[in-house]
Order: C-alpha cells, then structure tokens, then sequence
C-alpha cells in the first residue's frame, strides 16, 4: 500500500499538495509536524504536514519528501483550523497565513551550494575569466554559496557564469538546508572530579602556589560555590576573580576545572520573587467585572466601556490570575508594542515570570523560544502580551483573550496577505477554544459598540476615573482668530504658549501632539513654486532636518537637501506644514531651560527604542514629550497635567468615511494622557474650526452622540456597521493595462451583484514604487450573503486572470477595510 501526505506550502498558491512517503514516516508523521519538499525544479521549501492518506494524486505524480525536520507537531490543529478561517474569511490563501503565523526561523528555505566536478578534467584555459575565480576559488574550498560566488566575481546576477560553468561541467549545484535557530548556550565551569577530595585540593593548591593567577581562580570558585547553590557561569568567575579568558582556558585545559554549557532561553525574567499583591478595586470596577463575569457565563463576547485612567488594566489583572488559577493560559493584546514595554513591567509586578512577551521588536530566535514555550505549556508562559501577531502562537488551553484599545486600526494588517483583524480573528479563535473574550477601549470602535447596543455583545461600563479624578478640562483655540490678531508664535498661539510655561514653572510634565513626523511636508521654491518629488511615487518628498535629508515615506527614496530649486536655480527657499521635528526645534527657541524629545517613528527604531523614552519620561528626566499617534494608546505617565493638539484639522479633513470617528477616538485618546493622579489636567486643541460637531463632541465627552451621528451617516451611505465591505486593489506599472483591466474587473462585479459597486478609482496617492493603483469598493448589504459574494468575485478573478494582457494586473483584496 501506498501512503502520502498532503501539506501546506509558505507560497501564495490555493491547492494543498501531495508528496509519497514510506510506511514508517507515514507512521511517525502527525498534522503539524514540518518537513522539506523539494518544489519546482530544485528549490527546498519547508513545508506543514496536513493530513495522511493512501489517496494517490490524479493530475500530477508525487514526489518523495526531502526530509522531516521536528519530532513533534509544533503546530496544532486548532491553529489549523483558525488558518483556515482566516484564509476563507480574508480571501487569502492557506499558504500566506501559514507564512505569516510562524516565526520567520521555522520556514527553512534551501541555499545553492556550487561545488567543483571531480570526475572531469578542466582545461583552464577554455575558461573565461569570471569563470576561472570561480574555479580557482572551488580548489581551495569544497563548496561556494551564491552570496560567495557574487563577492567573488563582483556582479549581482551570477546567474549568466553559472550557467556557463554547468554547461562546461565544471560545477555541480546542490540544495541544502540550514536551520535558523541556534539553542542558546550558556558556559559554566566546575572543579574537575579528581579534586573533590580534601587532600587532592591542598595540593592542588600548593601546586598552582607557582601561579597566582590560577590559585586565585580556584579560591574564587569555592566562594561563589559557598555563596550560590546554582551553577557558576564562566563570566561570573572571570568577574570575581578579576582574570581573563584565557587563565580560566589554562585550568580546563590541565582538567583542574571542567566545563560545561546549560541550554537557556533568551529572555528571562530577572525581577524579585515576591511578587506584588493586586491593588483593590473601586466601586465601580467591582460593578463592571460583576457584569463581565455574567456575560462570560452568557458565553457572550463582552466589551469594556471604561473611561481613560478608569483604571480598566486592573480589571483585566483581576480576570488574568483568575484564568491563571484554573490552570489556562490567557492572551493579552495590545495596538502598538510602545503600549507594550510599559505593560510588561506592571504585569511582571503582578505575576512575576509568567509573563511572556511576542511582538516584531523581537529577534527571530526569541520568538521561537516564546513559540516552543507555549507550545509545551510552560509555567513561564501562562500569560502572552503581544501585538497582533501572538494571536498565532501555538495554545493548547486559552482561557481568556483580552483585546485592549480595540477600536485601534493597528490592528488590522495592511500588508503583506493575511489582511486579518486581530479582534474579529481573536473573536474567532476564542470561539476555537471555547474561552472567554474581552474587548476594552475609552472609545470603542462604532462596529463593537453597535453589536453591544443590539445584543450580540455583552456591554460594561466604567464612567468614573479612579480615585474620582475630574476629567481633563478641554478647551479649544481658533487660530484664525489667533493669527489674525497676529498671536502666534510659529505654529504656537499664545494661549499653549502661556500654559506650556505655568505647567512647567509648576514643575509639570507636557505632551504635544502632532500626527506627522519630520520637519516638513513639503520644501517649495518662492520663486517658481516647484517642489521635490518622490520619482517612484506620487507624493511630495519630506524634509528631516536632523538628517539634511528630503525623504519618500512610502519608498523610503532619499536625498539631500538642495541648496537651490532644482528646476529654476532660485536660492528661496521655503517649508510648508509642519511635523513633529519642527515642532520640537520651535520649543528649543521658546523654552530653552526645558528638556525636550520626541517619541515617533525616528526616534524608535531599535529593540528598545520605546522603552528608553517611555521610561525618561516616566522618571522625569524630561519636561515636554513631542509626538505622534504613539503617544494616544493608553499609556499612563503621572505627571502629566496638560496635553497640546498642535493641528486637530488634519485628523478631520482626510478622504475617508472612519474620518471623523478616529479624530474623536484620536483626540480622546491624547486628552486621557493628562492629569491621571490627584489634579485635573488641562487640554488645548489648536483648530481653525472651533465649530465643528466632532471638536465639540470630543470638548464635552459626548460619545453617544458622536456614535448616533456616524451611525445615522453610515446607514445612508451604506457602510459598516451594517453594511460589510470589500475593498479590491489592482496593481500595475503600466497606466493604461490598469485603467482597461480595473474597468473589466468592475463591470463583471455590476453584471454578476448588481449595485453597491464604487469604482474603479484612484486613491490619493494612485503610484507608490512606480506601481499604480486602482480601487474598487464592494458594498454587502446585511441581507446578502457575504460568502457567496467572496465566491462569486474569486469566480470573476479566475476569468480575469485567463484574459493574458490582464494576468499580469496584481489583484490585492482587503476584506473589512478600514
């Protein structure tokens, strides 16, 4: 009898293939495990055993698998079943979401080795000169790698020398995998077991009377032997007895002391054992958990409704070491990993090491330990904070997911497939596992609050900030009026500059917002109006002054600032707008005593980027804190009494129907970060319409009428929440292919569903990489089937395909765009 498999390949492809395997791998092999097959012609992919069979595949003969590479499954079938989901619901394949779910150290792919033909006689000179280097290379090593063979020959495309070198069979390629993940291993030393007797050791000791250094090594080994019962790390010697490497390498080598290395994992927690006790709930916390624990044996998806600073992390403590109790793991997510770092230490309070952490900051190898830890249930992994990617990690007993800042767009993936959205796929996940669901958030996303109006969710509320805290006065500031009265000071009116300094005479904490980072948007010339543009996208390059540098934040496209226009000569030079780097430079002039930063996303870039600022300005090694949208997601700094919006026009004046809904959840959200302790803290909003509807809103905290009012606008307009859509992006780097293919695509869809089709249309920045783009919007009625209308566009996409001028347009869906 025969026996094969059926796996999941990492490539965008929709089928399952099937390769033959023996009676005994058959046997060993479970759904989960990871094997390499060989796929194409030569190339080596990793790929994830779904289900064995004796069904022999009809179309294709099955090749044998290359080699299994776990001994367990590290994928389990929950999971599977939740890739599943997502790839039906998000219109993507198995194969992505497989790519996208584990750590990049998982997926082995194989390298070329170019090694030299032993069995034919060259003759040297037939070879050109490329292909000499290469050959005289081959007789001082047994095997090249491409990079190897790039550097060699000093080209990029080395493909053209291979293939020369192949066909004059001086070279073999062979594929060979290699595993990305190294164990770490940490060295430790102890005396060598001839010298555990007394006697042995005096003399060892007079012995070595000849080599002080080496006697000193012994005695301070027996030290730390007395003082630690655990086992002594190489480094902690070297440290105490104030030697080096190489006196340590002296006594292993005479085999006085052995040494030995202790598998360990990257990331350990290295706080107190005590751990603290959990602070007391409030009145009305208690209320709220009462009511989540109701709804929770409803077995009904519950959200948080709590004010900022109402203390809403408490309650989630309280549900954690509840769930942690019972012997389950829980999920804890959050919007943006600054959010994180400042968690991670309030948790680690609280339960010590059981707190793991799972973002991208994180290195490929800490990953995969965080990965294999809650794969084999670990103590040190009972609690998982992450940003949306730790929605994938391996749990076989979740009790509880908690999604924190829920109305957050982060959390929802943008590129590259799967474009999931970790709410409703954690929603989905928590259903998987039959666990306990909480979304929380100041200001709940109109979709959420919408569901808890009608039912589908339960529905808590906190009103009052803890230790009844008055919420932040908030006050708005016309800059027309300012300016006119000629009141302004750069982009500062005289009302934040008055404030910013009665703040920091008190000795008072600031944080200014401005949603766009750089200096300026845009660098123009006085004389002939031309500015710098990005030459592979649509957009106006960015000045950043602390680089002299003219920057595309699409392509990342730089160059230096020029000394002139470059398209008339003119010397004039001029900056429009304004991004948080002008910002900070101005509060240098205005306060030059104050110490001011700026947090966004030049300023983050590295592992702990976020951490450092976070924590100087948690200890008040700072006055004034300058930042974007970063600075908005429940961070908690408490000396902060007054919050400044440098420009609230530019939030409500964007293209986009979620527009005025993430302005006030914006704005809300920045005005929560002042006075959280004992004062009332102060806002001040900077707008030219101090009118409108939405600025009013957000000055009286009037979120129900915002709701009623976005609601009212969306069921005209036939948007979510009741209406589901269906955003279709086409790619191309021709102009006019798009334009016919887009036109194609779009009368298929009014033909087979016939209204609610919005298209094709330029979005404002139509080429980005020198692709353009073209979008099509669907809009799902809520009494029509959204599955059958994903069927019927994917049956629209295969006769799309089969048109050849066609088959090179990318087709990019995004199911729930947001």
């Amino acid at each position: 009898m025969q026996y094969f498999i059926d796996v999941i390949l990492p490539i965008p492809l929709e089928k399952l293939f099937t390769y033959s395997v023996s009676k005994p791998e058959a046997e060993f092999l479970k759904p989960g495990m990871r094997i390499g097959v060989p796929f194409g012609k030569s190339k080596i992919y990793t790929a994830l055993v779904y289900s064995i069979h004796n069904v022999k595949p009809e179309v294709y003969e099955a090749k044998e698998i290359h080699r299994i590479l776990d001994e367990h499954p590290i994928v389990t079938a929950q999971q599977i079943k939740h890739w599943q989901w997502i790839a039906e619901y998000y219109m993507c394949t198995l194969g992505e979401v497989f790519r996208s779910a584990v750590p990049s150290a998982f997926l082995l792919e194989s390298e070329t080795l170019i090694l030299r033909n032993e069995s034919v006689e060259v003759n040297e000179s037939d070879l050109e000169d490329d292909e000499f280097l290469v050959y005289e290379a081959l007789q001082h090593q047994s095997a090249l790698k491409v990079q190897e063979v790039s550097s060699i020959i000093d080209k990029k495309n080395i493909l053209p020398t291979l293939n020369r070198l192949l066909e004059k069979k001086v070279i073999l390629l062979k594929e060979e995998m290699y595993d990305q993940y190294k164990p770490k291993l940490l060295r430790y030393v102890k005396l060598g077991a001839d010298y555990l007797s007394e006697q042995k050791l005096e003399s060892l000791l007079e012995s070595l009377s000849r080599a002080p250094k080496q006697s000193q090594v012994v005695l301070s080994l027996f030290q730390l032997q007395a003082v630690k019962k655990k086992p002594i790390k190489v480094s902690d010697l070297e440290e105490i007895s104030g030697t080096s490497k190489s006196v340590i390498k002296a006594l292993v080598d005479k085999e006085i002391l052995q040494e030995y290395f202790i598998r360990t994992d990257r990331v350990n927690y290295e706080g107190e054992e005590e751990n603290f006790s959990l602070k007391k709930l409030n009145e009305y916390q208690i209320e709220a958990l009462n009511v989540i624990k109701e709804n929770f044996k409803a077995k009904k998806v519950t959200l948080l409704h709590g004010v900022t600073s109402s203390g809403k992390t408490e309650v989630y403590v309280k549900l954690i070491e509840e769930c942690i109790q019972s012997g389950k793991q829980a999920l804890y997510l959050l919007p943006e990993i600054a959010l994180t770092t400042q968690l991670i230490s309030r948790l680690q309070d609280y339960f010590g090491e059981k707190v793991s952490v799972y973002h991208s900051k994180y290195n490929i190898q800490e990953r995969v330990e965080v990965w294999n830890n809650v794969l084999a249930k670990k103590p040190k992994a009972q609690i998982v904070i992450g940003a949306r990617s730790a929605l994938f990690l391996p749990y076989s007993e979740l009790g509880l997911i908690i999604v924190d800042e829920e109305h957050e767009s982060s959390f929802k993936q943008f590129d590259p497939a799967p474009r999931y959205h970790a709410r409703d796929a954690g929603i989905v996940l928590a259903g998987l596992h039959q666990s306990h669901i909480l979304l929380g958030s100041a200001t709940p996303s109109i979709e959420s609050y919408f569901n808890a109006k009608t039912g589908k969710y339960g529905y808590a509320e906190i009103k009052r900030r803890f230790g009844n805290v008055l919420m932040p006065e908030i006050e708005l500031v016309d800059l027309k009026e300012q300016a006119r009265k000629r009141r302004m000071k750069g982009h500062f009116s005289e009302r934040l500059l008055e404030e910013i300094s009665n703040t920091l005479d008190a000795g008072e904490q600031v944080i200014l917002f401005q949603n766009r980072r750089g200096y300026a948007p845009i660098v123009e010339c006085t004389t002939c109006g031309h500015s710098p543009q990005c030459p592979n996208c649509d957009v106006s390059l960015t000045y950043h002054q602390y680089k002299k540098q003219l920057r595309c934040h699409y392509c990342s496209y730089h160059m230096a600032l020029q000394e002139s226009c470059q398209a008339c000569g003119s010397p004039s030079l001029d900056t429009k707008g304004f991004g948080t780097e002008q910002v900070e430079k101005e509060l240098e002039t205005l306060f030059p005593q104050a110490k001011t930063w700026r947090m966004d996303l030049d300023t983050t870039r590295g592992k702990h980027g976020y951490e450092k600022i976070i924590t100087a300005f948690e200890q008040q090694e700072m006055d004034i804190l300058v930042g974007t949208q970063m600075l908005t997601k429940g961070l908690d700094f408490r000396n902060v009494s007054l919050v400044g919006i440098m420009n609230a026009d530019s939030l409500l004046n964007f293209p986009d129907y979620r527009a005025h809904e993430r302005c006030y959840q914006l704005l809300t959200q920045v005005s929560g970060r002042a006075g959280r302790t004992k004062k009332q803290g102060r806002v001040l909003i900077q707008t030219y319409n101090p009118f409108h509807q939405i600025l009013k809103q957000v000055s009286t905290n009037d979120y129900v009428g915002m709701f009623t009012e976005q609601l009212y606008e969306r069921e005209q307009y036939k948007y979510p929440p009741q209406n589901r859509i269906i955003r279709i992006t086409f790619k191309h780097k021709e102009y006019n292919r798009l334009n016919e293919a887009t036109e194609w695509f779009a009368q298929a869809l009014r033909n087979a569903l016939r209204g609610n089709i919005l298209g094709p249309e330029y979005p404002p920045v139509a080429r980005i990489r020198n692709q353009y783009l073209k979008n099509i919007l669907v809009k799902i009625p809520p009494k029509q089937s959204a599955k059958k209308t994903k069927v019927i566009i994917k049956r629209i996409e295969k006769s799309f395909n089969a048109v050849s001028q066609f088959r090179s347009v990318r087709v990019i869906y995004n199911v729930d765009h947001i």
